[in-house]
């Protein structure tokens, strides 16, 4: 499960991808103008704006001229900051012919972009959940675009998302591919595997709309009951947001003495868990002055302990495979159609006959 989310200038677009056995399923997508880069160019425009007219009475914001200078000194800054943790802002002749200099240091730029930097995470979350789909199911995040230069959105995706999850960035991988490039590193490997297609082919695939594809909500698996069993071995067979069409085939051990095989079709899922966590001791002893800076902190109960279990659903079918030799098999082979009708065949290995039935959307 792969978060991908490009950070451009002027929009954002976020995507949730599940890749299955090379085979790449969109399972929500989400775009927003109203959370991008130059909403962050805004904040620091504002600042210097309002530091300008502390030492003046003239609000560079007003003159067409010194608004672009205040642009583009403001993008630069942003940048500097996504590298450093100061940053220099100096315009010449910034208003009325006055030149303005000042500094500003990373800590107090996210702090005055707060609002912006929780927007991405809003954005994030959102698409998550828009897929069905928590946090701890997520594999990989992958910051795209030249806003995901900003250490502080690299940071934000580690506190939400689990230790597990890798967030491929500069500021987390040293090693990750420069955001700016990917997009142009994906145009030139899509346009490598299309380049013998058809016209016709060409045009589908690069068709301009994003949409998701069919996919199944719930993984399909098989639980095998032989001999004395009462419940069975369950064996995931086609997992969740597999792609329809699919087709998976599984061979399952029979009793080393032989005998009969029931054969049960479940649906199954990942479900989370949720641990309360034991409260901290409080403590009756007088607090010092300087405790009181970490009062909030230490006030705070502990979070509670979320975990991924494999939960069994609904039962979809049921076949028994009488009189299966000493140490054989049997094949199970489950076909998913594109309207999600579903095939189910049942067979001892290299024997004769089977079972087979049809499951309807």
């Amino acid at each position: 499960m792969v978060v991908v989310a490009d950070l451009g200038g002027t929009r954002s677009d976020v995507a949730v991808i599940a890749s299955r056995g090379g085979m790449y399923t969109i399972l929500a997508t989400a775009h927003d103008y109203d959370t991008a880069g130059v909403h962050l160019d805004t904040v620091l425009q504002d600042h210097f704006a309002k530091e300008f007219i502390k030492w003046n009475t003239t609000d560079p914001r007003e003159n067409a001229r010194s608004l672009a200078k205040l642009k583009q000194e403001s993008e630069a800054t942003k940048r500097a900051l996504s590298i450093g943790t100061n940053a220099n802002f100096s315009v010449e002749s910034l208003a009325e012919g006055i030149d303005f200099a000042s500094t500003i240091n990373r800590l107090r730029y996210e702090t005055i972009a707060r609002k912006v930097f929780e927007g991405f995470n809003r954005l994030i979350e959102g698409v998550v959940k828009k897929a069905g789909l928590d946090v701890l199911d997520i594999d990989e995040v992958i910051l795209s675009g030249g806003t995901s230069h900003t250490p502080k959105i690299a940071s934000n995706m580690a506190n939400i998302f689990p230790s597990s999850t890798t967030i491929l960035a500069p500021s987390t991988t040293p090693t990750a591919i420069n955001p700016a490039e990917l997009q142009a590193r994906g145009a030139a490997l899509q346009a490598s595997l299309i380049q013998e297609f058809d016209k016709e082919d060409i045009e589908q695939s690069t068709h301009p709309a994003v949409t998701t594809v069919k996919h199944l909500s719930h993984a399909i698996g098989v639980l095998a009951i032989t001999g004395d069993e009462s419940k069975g071995v369950f064996t995931p067979i086609i997992s969740a947001e597999t792609a329809m069409p699919a087709r998976r085939t599984i061979h399952i051990n029979a009793p080393k003495e032989g005998g009969d095989v029931l054969i049960k079709i479940v649906e199954g899922g990942s479900s989370i868990k949720v641990s309360k966590a034991e409260p901290k001791p409080k403590t009756n002893g007088e607090k010092n002055d300087s405790d009181d800076s970490d009062s909030d902190e230490s006030d705070e109960e502990p979070e509670d302990v979320r975990e991924k279990v494999w939960k069994i659903g609904n039962v979809l079918a049921e076949a028994a495979i009488k009189g299966v030799k000493k140490g054989g098999k049997v094949e199970v082979m489950i076909n998913v159609a594109g309207d999600g009708a579903v095939t189910v065949t049942c067979r001892e290995v290299g024997g004769k006959g089977g079972v087979r039935g049809n499951l309807s959307p």
